[in-house]
This record gives C-alpha cells, structure tokens and sequence, in this order.
C-alpha cells in the first residue's frame, strides 16, 4: 500500500500489539518524523532561554544547546528499537518494568506532560499567528491549532507520519529562509558577539534544557516506530531517531539565540516577526503549521497513554479508534483550557515546567534502557502486558518503583530552579547537575536490584 493510501486511513488499532501483516515504512520515517517535528515555534523559545533566562553569549549558547541535545538524544533515541521488536506503545512495555499497576505511576505522569506541551505549544501558534496583523486577538489561532491537531490525532499514525514528513521539508527551508533573511537582509546588531557572557550556572542550565527537551521524547519514541517491520534493526532506527531529533532540534534552538540577541524586546515571537519582516507571514505561518503536527503527536501519545491506564484497570477492555478519538477530544479541551488561561505568564511557567519534567522522567528512562538493553536484551512476553495479574511481571515491580523514587530524591540536593534550589546545587552557585546525577545512581541501582530480584527468584526453597 503506498504511504498516501495509509496516510488518508483511519487507524484500527490504539495499544494493542501490532500484527506482522500491518507492519510497514523504514528506518527513514524516524529521521522524519521527528526532525519534521521539531521546527517550531517552542524550540525557538527553548533555545532562546540560553539568551534570556540563562544570560550567555551566542557561542556559549551554541556549545551548550548543541551538547545537551546530542547527550540527551542518545537517551531518546534508545527507545526506538522498542517499537519494531515489540509493537506496542511505549507505556504499554513499560509494564515490562514496573509491573502493570506500578505502571500507572509513569502513565499518569506523562499524561500530564503531554497536556502540558500541547498547552504550550497552543500559546506560541495564538501568539504567532495574532502578530500578523495588528489588533487580532491570540485565542482564535489557538483554538484553530487545537482542531487542525485533533483531526490528525484521530486519523492517527500514518496521517501523522505524512504530516511530519512533509513539514520536515517545508519547514526545514523555511528554517535556512529565516537565518538567511535575518543575518543578510535585516543584519545582526554590532554587539551581537558581545552581549552576555559565559557563567556556569548559565551554561549548566543551558545544557540541561537542551538534554531534558531530548529525554521529554523518551515516551514517545515507540509510539512512532512500532509499525515498522521487527528486522528493522537497532541501529538504523537509533540513528534516525538520534539525527532527526537532534538536528531538528539544535537548528531552531540556535535560531533561537540569534532572536533573543538581536530582538530582545518584546517576546521571542514578536522579535522572530520583527527581524523577518517581509517573509514574517510565511515563516510564523509555516511554523504555526508545523505547531499543529507537534501538538497531533502530543495528542496521539497522551490518547495512547490515557487508554493505557484505562486498560490497566479494565483488563477485558480492547479500546479502538472511537476511544481514542473520544480520550484526544478530552485532552485537547483540557490543554486548550490551560492555553487560553495560562497564556499571560506563558515563559515563566514553561521554564519550570520543563525543568519539573527532568526529575521525574530522568529515572525512568533510565530503568527503562538498562531493563530492556541490558537484563531482558529485548526478549520480553507481550501477552504478559494486558493480563489482569501482569503475568510474569506482576502488579507491582518492587525494583523498579523503589529505584524510581530514589532517582527523584537523590536530584533534589543538585536541583536548581525558580521554585527550589537543593543544598549542594546552593553551594556550586546555582548548577544544576540534578538529571547526571540521576541517570549516574538510578541505573546501576536497578541494574543490581533487578539481578538480585532475579536471582531470588530462581533460587529454590530450601
């Protein structure tokens, strides 16, 4: 079937395990989808933080978005190869490691996240599009984005994979178009080099938003590659995850440096508008555009997500499309809701908000890839994921949660942000090393608590 026909086909399944006859794409489809992804309006912001929250010069900005997105894009990218060799969701394998109550803990918290993004996301696409002329109003744009996503969401996979794929080459010109524009027509500032300078809190800061805005996509990565064929490979589909994610994010992250530098009035989006100038439609058009197929991902993972809990406690349930479409209508009212009455303070709690991100998805992904790389070598029952009882995995996996709480407390002395400063983060003056150290404790203690739950357990009783 060509990928037009799958693209205008409505999508049966929702969590189930995904037949070998309904496998079809390439490794290629991940570079895609989420280099495609990743050009819009929130990563310029995301980048633009280095700038104006973080206070460092354009080149430390540069280093410091370029290595937090190329160390957490190895953490992302990981989770790829779940998707072809198991053909599940990626919250649905993670009953592998939790258990299929304990679980619930991830779904829930990632169900918020996705809400959260989508949220965001619907502010900068309101406030992109009432800049094109002077006097709209936001809401209009915002509700606009909201119903081009649900439609998509709905379609589901493969009119999302379209999507992306052709905003991946829209959007990527309108990217080269932008910097073009900007540094020979508008011209840069004479101090743009100049302006701040590097301090290591900044840098650290920096570093960590980058890698977080990585790590964010951990939970969705299966989402996007488990209809692809299981001999795939594991390593074309880390790479094109890997390079897609972080080219697609370091690009406009970057542009969003230049913006914060030589525009710094008035919001990152009025100043991307102002510096534009005469192709300032096409790109916050476009970029608005692309917001929507960011927030159908969104959208699409919270569904999958949401029906995961729902099954997890209703074992018989086999949920289809029309839960799906009915579970993304709910979501997206509620992460509209939440634009339309958070867009005023928008920046400030986006940094806290992606920052709280960080503490609670760091030691799952890391109890993730060491289970799944390391201990199970991808050998894992599927079946055993929708039983009631959680079969060989059980209700609750006492390892993984104990571990998972762990790696939340042992980052809280090294957080640093606006809500709260930890004690040892206070006396490095503000470094923020929370999401290292919790990758560095969570994963060897799961690993020797996991083999030691092992080996108990085939020990025989005496």
């Amino acid at each position: 079937m060509a990928q037009g026909e799958h693209a205008t086909r409505l999508e049966i399944a929702t969590i189930q395990q995904i037949p070998l006859d309904q496998r079809h794409g390439t490794a290629r489809d991940l570079f895609t989808i989420w280099f495609g992804t990743n050009i819009v309006l929130l990563t310029v912001v995301t980048g633009g933080l280095a700038v104006t929250v973080f206070k460092l010069s354009f080149l430390w900005a540069v280093a410091g978005l370029v290595i937090g997105n190329l160390a957490g894009g190895v953490f992302m990218a990981l989770h790829a190869a779940q998707g072809p060799r198991l053909g599940v969701p990626q919250m649905v394998q993670t009953r592998g490691q939790f258990g299929s109550l304990g679980s619930l803990l991830v779904v829930g918290i990632v169900v918020i996240m996705y809400v959260g993004f989508m949220a965001s996301n619907l502010v900068l696409g309101g406030q992109a599009l009432a800049s094109l002329r002077q006097g709209w109003s936001d809401t209009p744009g915002i509700t606009l984005i909201a119903v081009l996503s649900v439609i998509a969401t709905i379609y589901g996979y493969d009119l999302i994979h379209a999507y992306t794929r052709a905003m991946c080459y829209v959007s990527g010109f309108v990217l080269l178009l932008s910097f073009v524009w900007i540094i020979a027509v508008h011209g840069l500032p004479s101090n743009f080099l100049t302006q701040n300078s590097l301090n290591l809190p900044g840098l650290m800061g920096t570093i960590t938003v980058a890698a977080l805005w990585q790590i964010a996509y951990a939970p969705y990565v299966s989402d996007y590659s488990r209809y692809l064929p299981p001999d795939t490979g594991t390593k074309p589909a880390f790479w094109a995850s890997y390079w897609g994610c972080s080219l697609g994010s370091i690009l406009p992250m970057i542009l969003g440096t230049v913006v914060g530098l030589a525009a710094p009035e008035g919001g990152l989006v009025h100043g991307l508008a102002r510096l534009t100038g005469g192709i300032a439609p096409l790109v916050l058009g476009v970029f608005s555009i692309g917001i929507a197929a960011n927030n159908a991902m969104n959208l699409y993972c919270g569904s999958l997500s949401t029906l995961t809990f729902g099954q997890t406690l209703i074992p018989a349930w086999s949920p289809g499309p029309r839960a799906r479409s009915i579970i993304s209508l709910i979501l997206c009212a509620m992460s509209l809701t939440g634009a339309l009455f958070g867009k005023d303070s928008f920046v400030s709690n986006y940094e806290e908000f992606i920052l709280l991100l960080l503490y609670v998805l760091v030691p799952w992904t890391a109890i993730n890839l060491v289970d799944y790389y390391l201990l199970r070598h991808g050998e894992y029952d599927v079946a055993a994921f929708f039983r009631q009882d959680g079969g060989i995995y059980g209700r609750v996996n006492v390892p993984a949660v104990s571990c998972y709480f762990l790696g939340i407390l042992i980052q809280m002395p090294f957080v640093a942000s606006g809500l709260y400063t930890g004690p040892i983060a206070r006396a490095m003056g503000g470094i923020d090393l929370s999401w290292i150290v919790g990758l560095i404790v969570t994963a060897p203690a799961y690993y020797w608590l996991a083999k030691r739950a092992n080996a108990e357990a085939l020990t025989p009783d005496r």
